[in-house]
């Protein structure tokens, strides 16, 4: 009877272990890109940036990793959102309030920034052009200072997207 109890725990331990090395699997906070949020106010529109945030790791990021004249998912894992409560004017087009999937197309001295339909969506796999809301060109700038984390941050100037040595400015008004 002592021999099935001790077996009965060792089975419960190791159920145990198993079922919390599957549930941090699932924790988004445990990945090699975590999520990550930026929010401000831009001319009184709320905006919300929701993505994962890959990190350098001595790789290089723009032209290889994340390659020139392709659809990037700004981020890693899910698709980056772009959020806003009103309707706001990007680059001096109109986007209208509401929730995007925010997809780039990297250049050397040129991106195309993308606000898309289709809110959740995993990487750009099934990115479709025809849901597109809105496209505009932006020009990209060296960094300040080197960024290991690709970061997003939102002043009141817009939106500005920071990886590696490079930051790309989107402005919204």
């Amino acid at each position: 009877m002592q021999h099935i109890k001790n077996v009965s725990l060792w089975a419960v331990a190791l159920l145990f272990s198993f079922v919390t090395v599957v549930q941090a699997q699932d924790d988004p906070s445990k990945r090699p890109s975590p999520p990550a949020t930026a929010s401000g106010k831009v001319k009184g529109a709320n905006i919300t940036v929701n993505y994962s945030s890959p990190a350098v790791k001595g790789r290089t990021v723009w032209g290889e990793l994340v390659p020139y004249n392709e659809v990037w998912r700004a981020g890693a894992n899910e698709a980056t959102t772009f959020e806003t409560d009103k309707d706001i004017m990007v680059e001096g087009k109109a986007l209208p309030a509401g929730k995007y999937s925010f997809f780039t197309i990297p250049g050397e001295k040129e991106w195309t920034i993308v606000f898309n339909k289709v809110a959740e969506q995993w990487g750009a796999y099934k990115y479709d052009q025809s849901e597109d809301a809105l496209r505009v060109t932006v020009k990209p700038k060296k960094a300040k200072e080197m960024h290991e984390r690709l970061a997003y941050e939102v002043n009141n100037k817009g939106l500005v997207l920071q990886w590696e040595n490079m930051e790309v400015p989107v402005a919204i008004k």
